[in-house]
């Protein structure tokens, strides 16, 4: 994989966790989800960076993270 598919779009991050661009907007102005770039006003997200902050959500139940 070379760098520039190492970049997702917001679309393409919504479109995996199947929620809206609203909704990602608006983690990101409460500081929720994983870090993100910014260049020339673009927002991008690391696949590294997406994949952690998706780790820090395993569960093995209700209550027992991973």
């Amino acid at each position: 994989m070379n760098e520039s598919q190492a970049l997702m779009t917001q679309r393409e991050l919504c479109n995996r966790w199947q929620v809206s661009e609203v909704t990602l907007e608006r983690w990101r102005s409460e500081g929720i989800g994983p870090i993100y770039v910014k260049l020339g006003g673009q927002v991008r997200y690391r696949r590294e960076d997406m994949l952690e902050y998706e780790a820090g959500y395993l569960r093995r139940g209700t209550f027992e993270a991973v």
